[in-house]
C-alpha cells in the first residue's frame, strides 16, 4: 500500500471549502475530470479528461469535518479521508489517501502519481476559492 497526505490551509469558512469538496454536480473547478456519474447516495465514477473511470465508495460522512470513501479503478484500490476543520479565521484540509497497485508493473509509479493528482487538485481548490 501506497500512503500520501497533503495538508492545505484557505482563509475561508469550512462550509465554503466543503460545499466545494463535496458537491459531485459542480466539478468544473477540477483540471482533470470531464464528468462525475452518480451512481446512487453513496456511490460515484470520476472520469477523466481521456475517459479513464474511477468508482468512489462514500463509507463516512460528518459534514464540515470527515469525508471518506473507497477508491476502485482498472490499476489501484484503496481509501481516501478528508479532514476539514475551522478555527475561525482559516480553513485546515488533510486529505490522505490509502492506495495498493493492483498490477504489479505500477506498484513502483502509485506514490508518485498520488502525489502528483493530490498537487493539482488542491491547486484547483484554490483556484475554486479565489486564492
Amino acid at each position: 500500500m501506497a500512503e500520501v497526505t497533503i495538508k492545505a490551509v484557505f482563509q475561508c469558512d469550512v462550509q465554503n471549502v466543503w460545499d466545494i469538496v463535496t458537491s459531485l454536480e459542480n466539478y468544473s473547478w477540477r483540471s482533470d475530470l470531464s464528468k462525475i456519474e452518480i451512481v446512487n447516495d453513496k456511490q460515484f465514477i470520476e472520469y477523466t479528461k481521456d475517459g479513464f473511470a474511477t468508482k468512489f465508495t462514500i463509507t463516512a460522512t460528518e459534514p464540515n469535518k470527515l469525508w471518506k470513501f473507497d477508491i476502485d479503478n482498472d490499476n489501484i484500490k484503496g481509501h481516501w479521508s478528508g479532514e476539514f476543520s475551522y478555527d475561525g479565521k482559516e480553513t485546515t484540509i488533510i486529505f490522505t489517501e490509502d492506495v495498493a497497485a493492483k498490477k504489479v508493473i505500477m506498484k513502483p509509479f502509485v506514490k508518485g502519481f498520488l502525489k502528483k493528482q493530490q498537487k493539482l487538485y488542491v491547486d484547483d481548490l484554490k483556484k475554486a476559492l479565489g486564492e
